[in-house]
């Protein structure tokens, strides 16, 4: 078989998904997936962790995701299928890698929708702080769940508007903290000597700065969405890398920005994670019913977030299934176009998150993010990987000139890759992010064991086309 026809199999054994995701939908599908938990309470995390030198974790972490959608958009350009990363890496890679990619990131959003969960929990008590956190985590969840199993077009509807108001909420947040900034006089504590007060620009020296970053890439993690819902926009050709270019900027601009802003209003040394920095902000200013707003908005951006992470989380799933290596029923269709056994499926993290929740509330957030975050470097790192193949297949096949191409490739993607093998493999030396590595290396020996299980159940239908097969794992 060809090497054109082998993606062109994938494309059409996924067919059937509804194209109706327009460009300012794609855009706002990655802005909710990324501005989320990460910005508004992660940052947090990762302002105690480097101190004022975060700004620098977010800006390398920026970088590496710039990186990783330059790679990304010229394949998505080149093959828009709901598929994507996981199809790519199954065509230009091998069968292994798409499998363990699509399998890696399924789960990875399957946690990651978890510690959004956990996060509205948190958010909801600063209203409510004697109702359990459970309550809340499934009454959002049975309304979000409503909302991806009814049809493509009202989830990108309510994801437009949800990311709406945080976009105009961080921009409220960054005129009022550059108003306050410029207005206070020397005595309010305000201004950029926060940045040194309080043991200096690095107070926990390069290596918490180094460490950061890998907060912050779990910040950026979702941008990577755009990708995966390409298989149902109107135009991808013209809309991805359109919503692309926009939401790496604005994610860089959001996140770089409001921290350099938030460090001068709030001492590094007050961050945490039982409450949002936003939060703290606005009672420091003692702005009357501000906090209250901007928890809303947080809680907003939370569910954003969750409802982005289902939506791909399936899309994921329903891949899966389409290329035998998952139930077959995760491939079937409702009438409104959505795979809806493969949504039950995914939401299987709102509960791993109401246990963890319930057992162990103080540790469940970042729990989460050391579980849910091995798949997802796993992922990006297989991303750059594949691009290299790509590239070099795309040329020998004599493809079509493609509309997006990578900057300084192969330099730029080489270098994205090992800056996030770097980082990643640091977390081995974490105390708080150890996790990633000791759960994260089992779980790709057990999915890999699993393949070669599936292929040799599958040994015998060697001619079976791979959308009909429906070997279960």
């Amino acid at each position: 078989m060809k090497r054109d026809d082998q993606i062109q199999n994938i494309i059409d054994r996924e067919k059937g998904l509804s194209k109706k995701l327009t460009t300012g939908q794609l855009t706002m599908i990655a802005i909710g997936g990324a501005i989320g938990t990460g910005l508004f309470l992660g940052s947090g995390f990762a302002i105690s962790t480097a101190g004022p030198s975060v700004i620098i974790s977010y800006a390398i972490g920026a970088l590496i995701a710039l990186l990783l959608m330059g790679a990304l958009s010229e394949m998505t350009v080149a093959h828009p299928t709901s598929g994507s990363f996981g199809a790519y890496a199954e065509r230009y890679l091998n069968p292994w890698a798409g499998f363990t990619v699509r399998y890696s990131y399924w789960f990875c959003l399957v946690c990651a929708v978890g510690t959004e969960v956990t996060a509205i929990a948190i958010y909801m008590k600063y209203w409510f702080p004697t109702v359990p956190g459970i309550v809340w985590i499934l009454l959002f969840a049975g309304l979000l769940i409503f909302v991806n199993v009814t049809s493509v077009n009202l989830f990108g509807t309510v994801e437009y508007w949800l990311s709406l108001i945080k976009i105009v909420a961080i921009t409220g947040f960054i005129i009022l903290a550059v108003y306050v900034i410029v207005g206070a006089d020397s005595t309010a504590g305000i201004g950029v000597q926060n940045y040194t007060n309080d043991g200096g620009f690095f107070p926990n020296g390069f290596w918490g700065m180094w460490i950061a970053i890998f907060i912050s890439l779990f910040s950026y993690l979702s941008i990577e969405m755009i990708a995966v819902s390409a298989g149902e926009a109107q135009d991808p050709e013209k809309a991805v890398p359109l919503a692309l270019r926009s939401a790496v900027v604005r994610l860089i601009l959001f996140y770089i920005l409001t921290l350099s802003l938030m460090l001068m209003i709030v001492p590094w040394g007050a961050a945490g994670i039982e409450k949002s920095p936003f939060v703290k902000v606005m009672e420091i200013l003692n702005i009357p019913g501000a906090a209250g707003i901007v928890n809303f908005v947080v809680l907003v951006a939370a569910l954003s977030a969750m409802n982005s992470q289902l939506y791909v989380s399936t899309r994921m799933m329903f891949s899966l299934s389409r290329a035998g290596y998952a139930p077959k029923r995760f491939g079937m269709l409702n009438k409104k176009s959505v795979p809806a056994a493969a949504l039950a499926t995914s939401a299987v993290g709102i509960g791993i998150a109401t246990i963890y929740t319930v057992v162990s509330p103080d540790t469940a957030f970042a729990t989460m993010i050391s579980i849910s975050s091995f798949g997802a470097m796993y992922t990006w790192f297989m991303i750059f990987v594949t691009h290299l193949s790509f590239r070099k297949t795309w040329s020998k096949i004599g493809g079509r000139k493609l509309p997006v191409k990578m900057i300084g490739y192969p330099y730029t993607t080489i270098l994205g890759a090992v800056l996030l093998l770097l980082v990643v493999l640091s977390t081995w030396f974490s105390a708080d992010f150890k996790e990633t590595m000791v759960l994260g290396i089992p779980w790709l020996i057990l999915i890999t064991l699993a393949y070669f299980v599936w292929k040799k159940k599958n040994e015998s239908d060697a001619d079976m086309k791979p959308g009909n097969k429906s070997d279960v794992l």
